[in-house]
């Protein structure tokens, strides 16, 4: 990743010191809990950790874990890979700040999946939350990974109509490929925007033993997300509207970088053997 600052610029210190702290506090507090679970000395687990209410601990780790996410988020946002373009306006940056809690909660999916494996086949002891927790980050996941695709453009386009009109035509295409996006968009909200605010309003949750509330948080996130995607989408239409014309070929699917990875990585492991 380059080093030089995206779009926090003199923020970005105080960004990762903030990342940096409420990390190691959600850690020391995350340690506690699981200390004291374990000992008995107190019950909070995690039926009690979407169960809040009345529970200051609970409540204190939560804002914890909240704002660590937020942090690292933004400061990893700050960085772009060599094959990521530069950020080009507030939705570029809201893209990418998504993307990395995008990437955070595949980590987290192999954490969680990870302890329960363990815990299951060497302790005997399966969990009551680890596949319904999962479930829910992998639906955040997918969410966040659809609208970073739509700011990377890395969706699917089939470019061989497409390179053979001429610039209008291919204005045109794009104009119609995001009118349609925006269609899709309002039906979507349109159709869905009752079941979902319903949903919210009585906190409806997954009917199982740890009884999580995904359907109350994930069917208004597809909604907002799906928005964020069709803001996106014109966000690049307008950015890219007087860009020269590009053409495409199978090349362009090779990651020269990548690969250039890869062959230092097989030759240092050619080396120390």
């Amino acid at each position: 990743m380059h080093s030089k600052s995206v779009w926090l610029g003199p923020f970005r210190g105080p960004v990762k010191l903030a990342m940096i702290a409420s990390l190691v506090l959600t850690g020391l507090m995350v340690t506690w809990l699981i200390v004291t679970f374990a000992t008995g000395t107190s019950e909070i687990g995690m039926h009690e950790m979407i169960r809040p209410e009345g529970q200051p601990m609970v409540q204190l780790m939560l804002g914890l874990l909240i704002t660590a996410l937020l942090a690292t988020s933004l400061y990893f946002s700050d960085h772009i890979g060599a094959i990521e373009p530069e950020p080009q306006g507030f939705f570029d940056i809201l893209s990418l700040v998504t993307s990395r809690l995008a990437m955070m909660g595949v980590v987290f999916i192999v954490i969680v999946m990870f302890y329960e494996v363990i815990s299951r086949y060497m302790f005997e002891k399966p969990t009551l939350w680890a596949n319904e927790l999962s479930l829910w980050i992998a639906a955040f996941v997918f969410l966040f990974s659809g609208q970073y695709a739509m700011q990377q453009r890395s969706h699917i386009r089939i470019y061989i109509i497409y390179d053979m009109m001429p610039r209008w035509g291919q204005k045109l295409s794009d104009c119609i490929s995001v009118a349609l996006i925006w269609v899709f968009t309002f039906g979507l909200v349109w159709g869905g925007y009752n079941e979902s605010r319903d949903k919210l309003l009585r906190m409806e949750t997954f009917g199982t033993a740890w009884d999580p509330p995904i359907p109350a948080t994930v069917k208004p996130a597809i909604l907002f997300i799906i928005c964020l995607v069709a803001i996106q989408a014109l966000s690049n239409l307008i950015a890219d509207w007087n860009k020269a014309p590009e053409h495409h070929t199978p090349a362009d699917e090779i990651d020269e970088i990548e690969i250039e990875n890869i062959r230092r990585t097989l030759e240092g492991k050619r080396d120390n053997g």
